[in-house]
């Protein structure tokens, strides 16, 4: 398959699941083909709503047949913002050759004052080795709403299997629609 035949097919997949409705997401989508040495990331979950300031925790589960990962980038897109710049988190070296945890981001932001009900951002998430090589990406959309109970979810496999340790914190300061 050609690139130009793969960055279509990507595109489609993009575009078809942002209409997809989700009770939490375990949904792959590679935008690259990791190579030979790329870590990948075998399983990941997220709910995909919350109230603003919820805390949002993102499970994965990643190998490396190298033992080489070293980060996890985070990067943000905000609907009416844009882009956030990447947020990056080392891993302990233990969890170099592989891990199953979740990264947390406390979704209440000094810099946005509020977030009005029904505003969407979405989370790529992606594993990056000593070399510089990257995994396969992994999308989360979130739409914040405002709900008078707790979001209710049962972790799928393997996330199920006990304690899952945190890997870390994403660190994103998010703007309000229109005050960017």
């Amino acid at each position: 398959m050609n690139i130009k035949n793969t960055l279509y097919f990507g595109s489609v997949i993009s575009v078809i699941s942002l209409f997809l409705p989700y009770q939490g997401s375990t949904q792959l989508v590679s935008y690259t083909k990791p190579g030979p040495h790329a870590p990948i990331i075998t399983h990941a979950f997220a709910v995909d709503k919350g109230y603003y300031g919820y805390i949002w925790k993102i499970y994965i589960e990643a190998k490396d047949p190298d033992g080489e990962m070293l980060r996890i980038a985070s990067a943000v897109h905000g609907a009416g913002v844009g882009r956030y710049p990447t947020d990056w988190i080392y891993l302990k070296r233990k969890y170099a050759k592989q891990f199953a945890g979740y990264i947390q981001w406390n979704t209440f932001s000094s810099k946005a004052g509020y977030m009005p009900e029904w505003t969407q951002i979405t989370l790529t998430v992606s594993v990056v080795d000593k070399a510089g090589i990257e995994s396969n990406e992994v999308v989360f959309p979130f739409t914040f709403e405002i709900t008078p109970h707790p979001y209710a979810y049962k972790l799928p496999f393997p996330f199920d299997q006990g304690t899952i340790p945190r890997l870390g914190y994403i660190t994103v300061d998010l703007y309000s629609p229109g005050q960017y």
